[in-house]
């Protein structure tokens, strides 16, 4: 026979403040293991977001990053007219030759600096990543130094603003559009004429270059053919692939954040434990009554445990609450693949939530494991004597 559910509600009801103390403690281990893994989510979202299906990018082989590869021109040539390789509507190849640089800018209202990435690129190149749409301003102008910023770029460091200027390069460079990249890692870019930032800088070889395939079936075969081809010493991957290959950053930060949730999830289980140690001690004459009853040892052990899980998921749903807030919140780290800066947004899915509520219930099975045990072997004789 079970011991009904009520009585565990209001056995918790009689002892308020000791259950709202150990909510909270549980509540707080539950927001930071939310708020935590919403960051590794963010970031792991910005890269896996990012690309398009029918996209090859192609680098020097080995290289690894845009950062780390030169391209030829002559090699440019060769890839863009290529079999399998898509066309617009005016016939021309869906091909990007693309320049990365990266420069240090002081963030906002502080004196720390970061790596910014600079993409240079033709204004036909633009149609090779949708997911960048202006958002204000205008497109920058072939020849000329002017740059478009992201919106996050813009909003985490100086001169990046519409208008503004920013030094690079051989001279300054006028801020005339602003755009978004739908939470990928584009949204950490700089765009300008990839003309003008080669001559800036010297250099006469791309860092990369975006092929858009026909069909999503050609992007293997093609890649074996760039790679097979012994002119161009070039490697060639999926942009979904290239970028999904860059979340180590996250996964390092959820490793520590898992560590970090452990550790105070053992603190908050003691404090869990405590308040159900406490419970029984303080019920020893309501455990030899239920024993007279009839309620068995399991009876008396499953309820003390179910009790202990519903204050525990009380204190998940509380810790649940705390951490929506900081969904959306924007912010940044180093991508140790590129030293430059990627920005992201903290990413509270219903799917962490409940990752959150199952932490939750692992606390409350855990911290009333050992004072349901207790209550369950209380001989009977010892327990009806407190009643005396």
């Amino acid at each position: 026979m079970a011991i009904p559910l009520k009585y565990n509600i209001r056995n918790l009801q009689a002892r308020f403040v000791t259950t709202l103390v150990t909510a909270l403690s549980i509540s707080l281990t539950v927001a930071i293991f939310i708020t935590l893994m919403a960051l590794a989510n963010g970031l792991r979202m910005a890269f896996v977001s990012t690309g398009h299906p029918r996209n090859l990018i192609v680098l020097r082989q080995n290289a690894g990053t845009e950062t780390n590869s030169t391209i030829t021109p002559e090699a440019f040539q060769v890839l863009k007219y290529l079999p399998g390789v898509a066309r617009n509507e005016k016939g021309e190849p869906l091909a990007s030759a693309e320049t990365i640089v990266l420069i240090n800018l002081p963030r906002v209202n502080t004196t720390e600096r970061s790596n910014v990435l600079i993409r240079g690129l033709s204004f036909s190149g633009l149609a090779l990543h949708p997911q960048v749409k202006l958002v204000e301003g205008r497109w920058f102008e072939p020849g000329s130094r002017e740059i478009v910023v992201s919106r996050q770029i813009s909003r985490r460091f100086q001169k990046t603003q519409m208008g503004d200027t920013l030094r690079f390069g051989k001279g300054d460079w006028k801020v005339v559009g602003i755009f978004e990249a739908a939470g990928t890692a584009y949204d950490s870019e700089i765009w300008c004429d990839g003309n003008q930032v080669r001559d800036d800088y010297n250099r006469h070889l791309y860092s990369s270059v975006y092929l858009q395939v026909e069909d999503s079936t050609l992007l293997e075969p093609l890649s074996k053919r760039i790679h097979d081809d012994q002119r161009l010493q070039l490697d060639a991957k999926g942009e979904l692939q290239y970028y999904a290959e860059q979340t180590g950053a996250g996964k390092i930060i959820q490793v520590y954040g898992m560590f970090i949730s452990i550790v105070m999830a053992i603190g908050s289980g003691f404090a869990a434990m405590n308040a159900m140690y406490g419970a029984v001690v303080n019920r020893f004459r309501e455990i030899g009554i239920l024993r007279v009853l009839g309620f068995s040892k399991m009876s008396i052990l499953l309820s003390f445990a179910l009790e202990s899980l519903i204050l525990a998921l009380i204190g998940g749903v509380i810790g649940c609450l705390l951490a929506l807030p900081i969904n959306g919140i924007s912010t940044g780290t180093t991508n140790f693949q590129t030293f430059s800066e990627i920005a992201f947004t903290f990413r509270v899915t219903p799917e962490l939530l409940l990752w959150g509520m199952i932490f939750s219930g692992l606390i409350g099975l855990w911290s009333g494991l050992f004072p349901a045990v207790r209550a369950a072997r209380k001989p009977i004789l010892e327990a009806l004597r407190a009643v005396v």
